[in-house]
């Protein structure tokens, strides 16, 4: 089962600019429903988050999380993940079931 994924810098533009917006401890996540029949996920981290080890690792724990409860989500939505930068200090020691218990409020 793959995530269809947000790839065109309009797409993220337009989510970005007309979403609402969802704080976590670890993520910021932008909620944007579409007219597509379809879920869209798009992964985010920025520089601020570490070296390109850790901006991966956050991005792949993002990944995860979305697959294992990709039936949770809202269909015909659009979702970005963005890392805050407080992952950065923590990354090493974090484990996806901490990425699990801060995301898994958003979706209920």
């Amino acid at each position: 089962m793959s995530i269809n994924k947000i790839k065109k810098t309009k797409d993220f533009s337009l989510i970005y600019n007309n979403s609402k917006k969802v704080h976590t401890r670890y993520a910021i996540i932008f909620i944007k429903e579409n007219l597509k029949k379809e879920q869209r996920f798009g992964f985010v981290a920025s520089k601020k988050t570490g070296n390109s080890v850790y901006r991966n690792r956050i991005k792949r724990l993002f990944k995860e999380f979305v697959n294992l409860n990709k039936k949770k989500f809202k269909e015909n939505t659009d979702y970005i993940f963005v890392g805050k930068s407080i992952l950065k200090e923590c990354i090493r020691d974090i484990k996806y079931k901490d990425i699990e218990k801060d995301l898994s409020k958003v979706i209920k």
